[in-house]
């Protein structure tokens, strides 16, 4: 069956993979140049089945007014003329409840912990390597209120069987020896063994470069300008490069897809939070993070990338603008300078965003749409490369007309017309 994915980020590009791997002819078609170019290239490097867990829950209304208002805020919202972000606001804070949190949980952990399960198994398949560590992620309290408050996401872990860790400061500093100097600003630690880090952009421009030698054709510096559809199906894809058929087309454009989908007549609540990251050169590694050190108060990550550190995260609201905001570049400086100072050279920083194609409920959407021969693998929100091995496999199964191994009952674009 020919195939034509649509996004080279890493969902567009492991779609391509398995695809490939089942015997398919694939073209994957990318507007950049390379892969992994736009939301994938500098993200936090987290691979975190074990943070799957919805942004909209019980409390989150209000947390949201306190972040809104502190100095380095995790939270920015600029008040756009965009019936789609208010749409998408709303639907999020109905979901703000225990029973939508619980439900919505329910649903991202079982892909990304099937996702966990088809990345080691395409580590051990292809030796594929990306600066990847399995060390686990390590979420830092700096009051108790935080520690204590742990006790319901204990709940949830212990519900779902995933691995933790309660740490006091000994604890956390037999994983992260670099919080020494620090860890007086810290009351404990929560930590998930079962999770890994990595450099998502060279991770997926070598599983691209695997899927070109199984034969998948890459269409890259190729901008679609439509969709042509012929009653219920899909008839041809126009590009820069011509109109490009096929038997069935993979729509996994990160935050662009319900523009996309917009000219087919169907909606996705699908809204871009833009995410920041700096990375920078290490250059005394006593000092820098051995994982991902997660700080709860202004919920930024701090990875070892090899001989790097990404420091990533924050959420704005700002439509589609990519624009570069220095306050949110000195967030991110405060987060590393205050929990391993001296680790790496901020004067050699990397300053990027990427949009996130956020779901208001935080489940992704996978798979089957109304029109026969459309398939959709986006809003994975800030979990996109934790989802994306999961996510591919669960496509490929779907157009080879086999059961996937985990029930998408939640996860497709039907749950929206309930």
């Amino acid at each position: 069956m020919r195939v034509l994915v649509l996004g080279g980020g890493v969902i567009g590009v492991s779609a391509a993979y398995y695809l490939t791997q089942a015997g398919h002819e694939v073209e994957l078609v990318e507007r950049r140049g390379e892969a992994a170019m736009e939301t994938s290239f500098a993200n936090a490097g987290e691979v975190s089945p074990g943070y799957s867990a919805p942004w909209a829950g019980p409390g989150v209304p209000i947390k949201a007014i306190h972040w809104l208002l502190m100095r380095y805020s995790p939270l920015v919202i600029w008040p756009l003329l965009d019936p789609a972000m208010w749409r998408w606001g709303v639907m999020m804070l109905a979901n703000c409840t225990a029973r939508a949190y619980a439900l919505n949980k329910s649903r991202m952990v079982p892909i990304a912990e099937y996702s966990r399960d088809c990345m080691k198994a395409l580590r051990a398949d292809t030796g594929i390597a990306y600066d990847e560590r399995t060390q686990g992620t390590l979420q830092l309290f700096r009051t108790r209120k935080q520690l204590d408050d742990t006790a319901k996401d204990i709940e949830v872990l212990q519900q779902y069987g995933v691995p933790y860790e309660v740490l006091d400061r000994a604890g956390f500093l037999r994983v992260e020896p670099g919080l020494t100097q620090t860890q007086d600003k810290f009351v404990g630690a929560l930590r998930l063994p079962g999770d890994e880090t990595g450099d998502c952009h060279l991770f997926t421009q070598r599983l691209a470069a695997m899927a070109a030698a199984r034969g998948a054709k890459l269409r890259f510096d190729t901008t679609i300008l439509g969709i042509e559809r012929a009653g219920e199906r899909i008839a041809g894809v126009r590009t820069t490069a011509g109109v490009l058929a096929a038997d069935a087309v993979v729509m996994a454009l990160g935050s662009y897809t319900p523009l996309m989908l917009k000219t087919l007549k169907l909606r996705i609540p699908v809204y871009p939070v833009k995410g920041y990251s700096i990375t920078l050169p290490i250059v005394d590694a006593t000092r820098a993070p051995e994982s991902t050190v997660m700080d709860e108060t202004h919920k930024v990550a701090v990875t070892r990338l090899g001989s790097r550190i990404r420091v990533g995260g924050t959420a704005e609201l700002a439509g589609y603008s990519l624009a570069l905001r220095e306050p949110r570049r000195a967030t991110l400086t405060h987060v590393v300078n205050d929990l391993f100072p001296g680790g790496g050279d901020l004067a050699r920083a990397e300053f990027w965003c990427g949009l996130r194609p956020m779901t208001p409920d935080g489940t992704p959407i996978v798979g089957p749409t109304p029109i026969a021969n459309l398939y959709l693998a986006t809003g994975h929100g800030t979990l996109g490369w934790t989802m994306a091995a999961g996510t591919g496999r669960v496509i490929a199964d779907l157009i080879s007309g086999r059961k996937p191994e985990i029930d998408l009952d939640g996860l497709t674009m039907a749950r929206y017309r309930r």
